[in-house]
């Protein structure tokens, strides 16, 4: 496994399996905590893992946590998704950096985000299943939404939106979110 600096995105990496394939199919390490150590990250921190599955043109997020914020390491197990990551972290030489990447269940490729960054993605595939392994217990009411379509961030989402939660369809603006931090 190798892991690999996302530039955009300070503190940000990508972890890329060596899958070995034979006619039987793949197989491939997606954690390895040395590797994780290697780069700066505690393995043991991460607390809890849940898994999402999304159909074409479904749209989850933008979204990100308050207070602490949430790291999370983010993996397409399964289809392909056009993920998105934004620093809204102030103090980051990124801030307001925006990442793209395609994932997908053939790469098994993972991507660190790191706590204070906003994380959304779009499902490319009829099925997409997304794995997220978090460093802290969820708690709703620190849940932060920003649109998907905030003309600011002008995010390329490949495909029209099928469908997504109300939430995230009501969801203010990068200016709106920014200015609440600010108060």
């Amino acid at each position: 496994m190798k892991a690999t600096e996302v530039p955009a995105i300070a503190g940000a990496y990508l972890f890329e399996p060596t899958p070995y394939a034979d006619e039987r199919g793949f197989f491939c390490r997606t954690f390895d905590a040395d590797v994780v150590r290697s780069v700066g990250l505690d393995p043991d921190s991460f607390i809890q893992d849940s898994v999402s599955r999304s159909a074409r043109g479904v749209l989850r997020g933008l979204h990100l946590r308050s207070g602490a914020g949430e790291a999370k390491l983010v993996r397409c197990s399964y289809g392909r998704i056009f993920d998105v990551v934004v620093d809204l972290r102030t103090d980051s030489p990124t801030y307001l950096g925006r990442a793209f990447f395609e994932l997908s269940g053939e790469t098994q490729v993972t991507l660190y985000i790191p706590a204070g960054c906003a994380h959304g993605f779009q499902a490319l595939t009829e099925t997409a299943d997304t794995s997220y392994r978090i460093d802290r217990p969820h708690d709703p009411a620190e849940d932060v939404t920003i649109a998907f379509d905030d003309p600011e961030l002008a995010i390329p989402w490949p495909l029209p939106v099928t469908l997504m939660s109300q939430r995230d369809r009501e969801a203010p603006s990068l200016a709106e979110i920014l200015k609440r931090r600010e108060n």
